[in-house]
């Protein structure tokens, strides 16, 4: 069981508040912390926390936070030796506000992830025959993913992309290229063009997804639940009901436990049923990476 992950390694700068401040507003905040995150790094530690043989191909810089960052992935059992250190530029860091509801604001700046390019494609596919995956998001430039998906469906590897961050338009070249999709609310909000808050307009996006090319659709609904569509099954998993600190990576944690699951040779209901169980333990926690579960207190979690 191996699987790569192609994305961003960043590090993030949390404040903890009340609440979340509005356009304009300065807010007294109540805590502060710095923690390894970007959602590559975050999906690459989800895997190896569940005991998931994984590599990393992805960027950081000289400038910046690249020693530690590196440092986090390896301790966590990461393999990052396609990892590039890029000396012109810093590392990416993402700022995130946390309220007291554990939802959250988040700014990042790409910095080394936004030079993601044509050699690290090329690092990428000599690594993909015999792998089970290819893990995508967003926090890298699009004609990066477009490629790396492309190497991908090329060596018979399966791609699990998650959109995130949020874009309007994507290519309609990249849909095709993808096996399973995972927007949460927001995201699928924002590729079909309208609102998506339920289980209703989940099934109807996940539809128009599936129209534009993508094998499987998943919609994630927070603490409503997960919508699921194929073209030969839809059926929705209730969320795990757990007391919500900080749902930063909770997103990461669901495509952690969904594509762990898939690579041990669960259906696709089980590996829905891992990632909304990953997802759910995440939220309990602070952070990005010190949120993920390992596989003791997972396996735990789903017995009770």
């Amino acid at each position: 069981m191996s699987i790569i992950v192609f994305g961003s390694i960043n590090i993030d700068l949390v404040a903890t508040a009340p609440r979340l401040p509005i356009a304009g507003e300065t807010l007294l905040g109540r805590d502060f912390c710095k923690v390894p995150g970007g959602k590559g790094a975050n999906q690459a530690v989800a895997l190896t926390k569940l005991g998931i043989s994984t590599e990393i191909v992805g960027r950081v810089g000289k400038q910046g936070f690249s020693e530690e960052l590196l440092n986090y992935l390896q301790m966590a059992g990461v393999k990052t030796d396609n990892v590039f250190i890029d000396e012109a530029v810093s590392s990416g860091v993402a700022i995130i506000t946390v309220d007291d509801a554990g939802e959250n604001q988040i700014v990042v700046i790409p910095g080394a992830n936004g030079c993601v390019g044509e050699q690290d494609v090329e690092r990428l596919s000599r690594l993909l025959p015999g792998k089970q995956a290819l893990l995508l998001q967003l926090e890298i430039p699009i004609p990066a993913v477009i490629a790396a998906a492309k190497e991908a469906q090329k060596a018979g590897v399966k791609v699990i992309l998650d959109p995130a961050p949020a874009h309007k338009e994507l290519p309609e070249s990249l849909y095709p290229l993808v096996d399973i999709l995972t927007p949460n609310e927001v995201e699928a909000s924002q590729l079909v063009g309208f609102t998506v808050n339920g289980e209703d307009s989940a099934k109807k996006a996940a539809e128009v997804l599936l129209q534009k090319g993508v094998k499987c659709a998943i919609v994630k609904l927070g603490a409503k639940g997960v919508y699921c569509c194929t073209l030969s099954e839809s059926f929705f998993t209730p969320a795990f009901p757990v007391q919500t600190v900080d749902t930063t990576a909770a997103g990461d944690a669901f495509n952690g436990g969904l594509a762990a699951a898939l690579s041990e040779g669960l259906t696709l209901r089980q590996a829905v049923m891992w990632g909304a169980a990953a997802g759910a333990l995440a939220a309990t926690k602070s952070g990005a990476q010190p949120s993920l579960p390992d596989r003791v207190v997972f396996e735990q979690f789903l017995e009770t």
